[in-house]
């Protein structure tokens, strides 16, 4: 059977820690990384009772989307709830792993989980993610040399583009220079117009990486005073991953799209609002998993009919739907658990066959995704 670590692997390539935001807290909160592990629980929330189920079901390790500590904290005695949680998982033997937003952004993360659940298709980002910031080096070398200078260039981390290395483009040209007193120059003569055969060659690289790249080039550049410029690329918000969705539906009603994810999400005593028009008509929607209102004015700037999320306020919701007034989209407010509930059964059936074809014996790995409510709400009176 698997090691915790091997599973932390696995989670943390489908959701990488370093894309959660920077104010969150996520990854392996608790356990022996050479544990091995038979049983997985997926759950929301990190609370004692889920704690307690996946010690009574003998799980070694609890996958949750909610942080356990998202806040520093002194210590973890168990007169908290925080530190009763742990100690029941601690006395169990289970491990704690949270995938937050770096899950909340991934392709088959809690929104696009959200976003199928709801029957949309055609999917995009809502927010596209930013791209690695790059940056563009030109420079123009003596045709004798330039293969060298490419060299090092890739050597010092330019040139690499998504699974390959090495990549540049060159073309060739005239370069004219005239050496003044005090110059040293590789070829030509001082006072002498010099037309030399030369290659511009550019390359991409990380902007993290400008300093080092461009020191390499320096160095390995003939030239006493090298040719060199430093473009800044702009990102084409072209990612597959990225802050909510928007898809599109079967056209219908906002009546009859609300009864839809009524349907769709597990029951709450909060149930759907709906905010809007109940008879215009629903083909574009834009939706985020878990608490979405700072992304409302986004959502007024585009073509969706309505939005789907949870946690929205008052006068943020009003001021939104007065904009609505002349066309903009409809709300629709859902439960925060129940939103990110959608992406457990996700999770854990990409869990399962990763195991099963990963030679990790994952016929002998159970999973289960917890039956444990944990939205905070009992009753609607």
């Amino acid at each position: 059977m698997p090691t915790l670590s091997e599973l932390v692997d696995l989670l943390h390539g489908w959701y990488p820690p370093a894309t959660a935001d920077s104010w969150d807290a996520v990854g392996l909160v608790a356990g022996d990384p050479d544990q091995h592990v038979d049983k997985v629980l997926f759950a929301v929330d990190p609370t004692e009772s889920v704690a307690r189920e996946a010690a009574e079901w003998g799980a070694q390790l609890l996958v949750v989307h909610h942080p356990l500590f998202l806040k520093g904290v002194h210590g973890v005695a168990r007169t908290t709830p925080k530190g009763r949680t742990l100690g029941v998982l601690q006395d169990a033997g289970c491990a704690l792993l949270t995938a937050h937003t770096n899950a909340d952004q991934a392709r088959h993360g809690v929104s696009e989980a959200m976003a199928l659940a709801l029957g949309l298709s055609d999917l995009r980002p809502l927010r596209p993610a930013a791209g690695p910031a790059l940056d563009k080096l030109t420079t123009y070398v003596p045709v004798a040399d330039a293969e060298a200078v490419r060299a090092t260039l890739s050597g010092a981390g330019a040139g690499a583009i998504g699974d390959y290395d090495h990549a540049s483009f060159s073309t060739p040209g005239e370069g004219r220079f005239r050496p003044l007193a005090g110059a040293k120059p590789v070829i030509g003569r001082v006072g002498d117009l010099e037309v030399v055969d030369e290659v511009r060659v550019e390359c991409v690289l990380p902007r993290r990486a400008r300093a080092r790249v461009v020191a390499a080039l320096l160095d390995a550049h003939p030239y006493e005073e090298p040719a060199y410029d430093v473009t800044e690329l702009a990102d084409p918000g072209l990612a597959a991953e990225g802050t909510g969705r928007v898809g599109e539906v079967e056209p219908t009603t906002l009546r009859g799209f609300a009864e839809r994810v009524a349907s769709a999400l597990p029951a709450t005593a909060q149930g759907v609002r709906v905010g809007g028009n109940l008879d215009r008509e629903v083909r574009r929607v834009a939706l985020c998993g878990g608490a979405g209102d700072f992304l409302l004015d986004e959502v007024r700037r585009t073509d969706a009919d309505v939005y789907v999320t949870s946690d929205l306020r008052h006068h943020p919701a009003a001021e939104f739907l007065e904009h609505g007034s002349g066309g903009g989209p409809a709300l629709v407010d859902v439960a925060h658990w129940a939103a990110e509930w959608t992406w457990l059964p996700v999770v854990e059936a990409r869990l399962r066959s990763a195991l099963s074809g990963s030679g990790m014996a994952g016929d002998t790995v159970s999973t289960r995704v917890s039956t444990v409510v944990t939205d905070p709400w009992v009753a609607r009176l």
